[in-house]
């Protein structure tokens, strides 16, 4: 972009901020009970820190995060409207009674032709990229269908029959990938099998080891790297590299959902804050990037010493996922809230 380009944003941005903020004084009055809950507390202005995440300047300002899309304002003319940085200071302001945040002053440093340069990479995330980078990578789950098409080792060079850690594999099916990328090496586990229906879902992937491509053509040849068990005829290939977006806002589903949590990683039996679970809803369920569930525990059965018989307890709350990556009919999430532990099974539906 060019730098006379980028001052016009800026000076839109500034613009509409000093509008936003002369609204404040003569509104805040109209405020009532039937807007968004902001929370206990919610500041003014929050200036935004390195480190920071969207979910965690959300709840912030908001009772529940999920509302954000609600609250947030600003010049749509503004490119990348959706994108904060360290450095912007954030303000809420009410427009007709109703609370909204925006950026209401734009840090000295942004303002500097130095930062009209800073790349978009700088902008703060929905969610703590690291936390899932290694899940992603790992080939965790492969989708029912997938497996077919990724690349699989044919033979071990020099007639062995297992691999490990500085051996050439040969690999089909690398189509048009290009020698010097880089793949997971995997394993199909065992299924994953949906318990609502018991339809068959996919596998859990089992991570062999690291490697990437030597030469191309059919076959191509594939040095591993790394190794954590033994590499064997039909391993699959997984890119080490998964395309995630990182810049969306959370924000409740646009249909109903009663779904369950399937797998987690690392296969602890309780999950807590920033574990990625793997559930059994996708996009063909209406779920997409940015939706956030509320985790639900079934309710225990206890036998009823009154009139005999056993009683269903109500199910109870126990935490808030994102969803981050949406397949068709499985999803990854982040749990971003645990109130108690969650387990394998538990359900996931709309937040209430």
């Amino acid at each position: 972009m060019s730098l006379s380009k980028r001052i016009l944003n800026n000076s839109l941005r500034m613009t509409a901020a000093a509008l936003l903020a002369s609204l404040v004084l003569g509104s805040m009055n109209a405020f009532s009970e039937d807007t968004t809950p902001l929370a206990a507390g919610a500041p003014d202005t929050y200036t935004v820190k390195k480190g920071d995440t969207l979910w965690d300047i959300a709840a912030t300002f908001l009772k529940d995060p999920w509302y954000w899309p609600e609250i947030w304002y600003v010049n749509p003319q503004i490119e990348n409207p959706h994108l904060i940085y360290p450095g912007d200071v954030l303000g809420l302001v009410y427009i007709d009674g109703q609370p909204r945040v925006t950026p209401v002053v734009a840090s000295t440093v942004r303002l500097s032709p130095k930062a009209r340069a800073t790349p978009l990479t700088e902008a703060i995330t929905s969610v703590p990229y690291d936390a899932i980078a290694a899940f992603l990578s790992s080939g965790v789950v492969l989708e029912r269908g997938e497996v077919e098409n990724l690349p699989y080792v044919v033979a071990v060079k020099g007639e062995h029959l297992i691999a490990s850690a500085g051996n050439t594999l040969y690999v089909r099916n690398t189509d048009a990938a290009e020698t010097g990328e880089r793949y997971n090496l995997v394993k199909p586990g065992g299924k994953l099998v949906d318990p609502d229906n018991n339809d068959f879902l996919g596998y859990h992937g089992i991570l062999i080891g690291e490697g990437e491509l030597r030469s191309s053509g059919d076959p191509a040849s594939f040095a591993l790297t790394s190794s954590k068990q033994e590499a064997k005829q039909g391993d699959r290939l997984v890119p080490t590299s998964v395309d995630v977006p990182l810049n969306f806002f959370p924000k409740a589903p646009s249909t109903s959902i009663d779904g369950r949590i399937i797998l987690v990683a690392g296969g602890v039996t309780q999950i807590g804050q920033y574990q990625v679970i793997v559930m059994n809803r996708g996009a063909s369920h209406g779920l997409a990037v940015g939706d956030v569930l509320t985790v639900f525990q079934d309710g225990p059965k206890v036998h009823d010493r009154v009139e005999g018989g056993s009683v269903k307890l109500p199910d109870e709350e126990a935490g808030t996922v994102m969803v981050f990556k949406v397949y068709d009919r499985i999803s990854y999430g982040l749990v971003m809230e645990a109130t108690q532990p969650i387990h394998v099974e538990d359900h996931v539906r709309n937040p209430v």
